[in-house]
């Protein structure tokens, strides 16, 4: 095991995503929490706000610029637009910054003004930039200063169709995903459609044909294939508390054995300990990813039309969001990258 420790800082630390990067840090045995902050409660304990880590974190939140001076890296949880300013005095301070945010994810500027509404307001950190679902990016990384962590959803979809997009049998513009996730992922915020009345005993889509992970689904798909696509994507709220499953139809160009597809996906990931695909006839439930760092890939064909339907599932909080972000750290910090994120899904 390495001796190295680091020194972890989390900005934006009282939202879902800040909470579990806190709960997964403390078990890292190569991270130390070195400060902690939050614009809302500034000045309390953490533990008064998560009254579960009582006697285990304690910390009072402080500012961000304390935050960046006592960490080698930051993790910012903020909503889109606020990690610019953050990333700037990480850079100007010889800090590292995960951004679990959505402001460096786009290599488009255009695309990030059409899909969040904003211009990048210093550019020239989007070339100290890195995005990296581990699985897929890790051999592009050259020790950039900033990694942009994935969203929730384009994680979930980019490691169910990777494999068959990447040996290019498949129907372009074909692509239909269909996700569903648990109220965390809109965040500790009270909105209409997670008040307890409207979401709970309902299930619905939301964002039908407009949802901000659009763009970052269709440059995944380009990064692992080559080609520019566009996919019908529609995401849905259910309710529970995290987890997601995305259920992706692919038309298939040439007509090929679900067997063989099943053997180039277990090839494809034969060296990722973090995804498992599932054995045929099986099918992926949230339930066996929740608080874990796995993403379980399920297969099967419709061979009346011959499309391939693939059923991912992962824990939108962990994979999704802050696990995936301490992964990304280790291979930043070149650490085992399960290192702190061993832990599997309660049986029950």
């Amino acid at each position: 095991m390495s001796e190295i420790k680091i020194k972890v800082g989390i900005i934006g630390a009282t939202g879902y995503a800040g909470a579990e990067l806190v709960r997964l840090l403390i078990a890292h045995p190569n991270a130390e929490i070195a400060a902690l902050s939050s614009r809302s409660y500034e000045g309390k304990r953490f533990s008064e706000i998560y009254p579960a880590f009582f006697g285990a974190v304690d910390d009072i939140l402080t500012s961000e610029d304390a935050v960046i001076e006592r960490s080698d890296v930051i993790f910012a949880s903020l909503p889109h637009g606020l990690s610019e300013k953050i990333a700037r005095k990480c850079i100007d301070k010889g800090k590292k910054l995960i951004d679990l945010g959505a402001d460096f994810r786009l290599s488009s500027e255009s695309d990030y003004k059409e899909w969040y509404g904003l211009d990048y307001t210093d550019k020239e950190l989007h070339e100290k930039s890195y995005y990296m679902i581990p699985e897929l990016m890790r051999d592009g990384y050259k020790c950039q200063p900033i990694i942009a962590n994935p969203g929730c959803y384009p994680t979930s979809i980019a490691l169910g169709i990777s494999p068959i997009v990447k040996s290019g049998n498949f129907v372009r513009d074909s692509i239909v995903i269909d996700s569903k996730s648990g109220v965390t992922g809109a965040g500790r915020g009270l909105t209409q459609n997670t008040h307890y009345p409207d979401c709970n005993e309902a299930f619905g889509p939301y964002k039908v044909a407009a949802h901000r992970h659009t763009p970052e689904i269709e440059e995944n798909i380009y990064k692992v294939s080559g080609e520019k696509v566009k996919v019908i994507f529609t995401p849905h709220l259910t309710p529970v508390n995290r987890g997601i499953v995305s259920t992706i139809y692919v038309t298939l160009k040439e007509d090929v054995a679900l067997s063989d597809v099943y053997d180039a996906y277990v090839g494809f990931y034969k060296n990722e300990k973090f995804v498992r695909v599932l054995p045929l006839g099986s099918a992926a439930n949230l339930k066996n990813v929740r608080m874990s760092n796995y993403a379980d890939i399920s297969l099967h064909k419709d061979a009346r039309t011959n499309r391939l339907v693939i059923v991912a599932a992962i824990d939108n909080m962990v994979k999704g969001a802050s696990g995936q972000a301490i992964q990304n750290m280790n291979v930043m910090f070149s650490l085992a990258e399960d290192t702190g994120l061993t832990a599997i899904a309660p049986s029950f």
